[in-house]
Formats: C-alpha cells, structure tokens, sequence
C-alpha cells in the first residue's frame, strides 16, 4: 500500500473542518439575532440595556454616565377588610350586631364567587376584655369558625380561606372602650 503524499491527507482532514464552519456561521449570525430580538430591548441611546425578562444592564467598558434603570414597583396587593362585631359572648351569624358589614361581606362572597380571581382571606376573631384569657381565646376562635362556614356554604371555596385564628383579648382596638363591642369581632382579610 502506497502513503498518500502528507499535503493530500490534511486536505482531506481540513475539508470537513471548512464546511461545518462554513455551515455554521449563518447559525451564529442568526442565533444573535434571535438574543437581540427576544432577551434584549435597545432603549434610547445613552441609557442602560434592558432584558426580555426586565432586568438592567450596563457594560463595565461602555459610558459610565448612564441614568440607572428605573424598576417600577410591584403592585401592592389589594384588600377588602370588614370588621363584623357580636353581641356579648356570642359567636353565631345571627349574633352580628352592624348589618352594614354584613351585607358588605355578602356582596364581596358575590363578587368573588363570579370572578376569576383567586382570594387569600384570613379570619382573625376578637372578643372584648371580659373573661379569661383561655375563654376569651375560644370564643374569638368560635366566632372565625363561625364565619368561615358562612363563607362556605355562601361559596367561597374553603382552599381561598388560608387562616383561621383568635387573638382573644390579646389585640385590643386602640382608642376604642376594651368592654366595648367594637372588640368583640371577627376581621376579615383578603388579598387578591
């Protein structure tokens, strides 16, 4: 068998090597392409780049006077609050002293039971500062549970109410009588 002179054997090594490069730069041109249309946003000029994904960045080489990028704040969540007093160690529905807030909370159970949106709520009952701190902590906590099943069997889906808890007497309203009913209630929370 006769040696292939050396010159032949590196062409046929290097041809391959040419046309994979060959093939792959219009790949390399368009994948850049492709990062500068869907990662980065030019801004105007003399400001920072900004990513697909919101983010700011400068080059360490590149104008140093840049105005930094400005990141909007996230929305803060909304909340709807009603404050349902009761009658003196009461905790049923029927014991709810302001109708007012009641029917409020029966238009928010309507409201949410048409939209799509999904609600965190908490209940948190209170009572006033008669009574143990054991009993007080019980009735504030019989109350929430009272509440809770009203929202339930209105149809507010139970996964939506992720706490239910007494703070007894523990959490008095400020400026307001501590024997008052004012103290005894349930506050509900949601946050959507």
């Amino acid at each position: 068998m006769r040696k292939q002179p050396l010159f032949k054997r590196l062409a046929a090594l290097a041809a391959p090597l040419a046309v994979a490069a060959a093939l792959s730069a219009p790949a390399a041109v368009s994948a850049n392409d492709y990062n500068m249309e869907h990662f980065w946003s030019a801004q105007p000029e003399g400001t920072a780049w900004v990513t697909g994904y919101g983010e700011c960045w400068q080059s360490l080489h590149g104008p140093g006077d840049l105005e930094p990028c400005v990141v909007a704040a996230p929305p803060a969540p909304k909340e709807f609050t009603v404050r349902l007093n009761f009658e003196f160690d009461k905790y049923r529905i029927e014991n709810v002293v302001n109708d007012s807030e009641l029917r409020r909370l029966d238009d928010y159970i309507a409201q949410v039971k048409n939209s799509e949106v999904r609600e965190r709520i908490s209940l948190t009952g209170h009572t006033d500062a008669k009574g143990s701190d054991a009993y007080n902590y019980q009735l504030g906590q019989r109350r929430a549970e009272a509440v809770q099943d009203y929202m339930i069997s209105r149809g507010i889906p139970a996964e939506d109410i992720v706490s239910v808890e007494s703070r007894g007497r523990s959490d008095m309203l400020p400026g307001v009588d501590i024997y008052s009913v004012e103290q005894r209630r349930v506050k509900i929370n949601a946050e959507y």
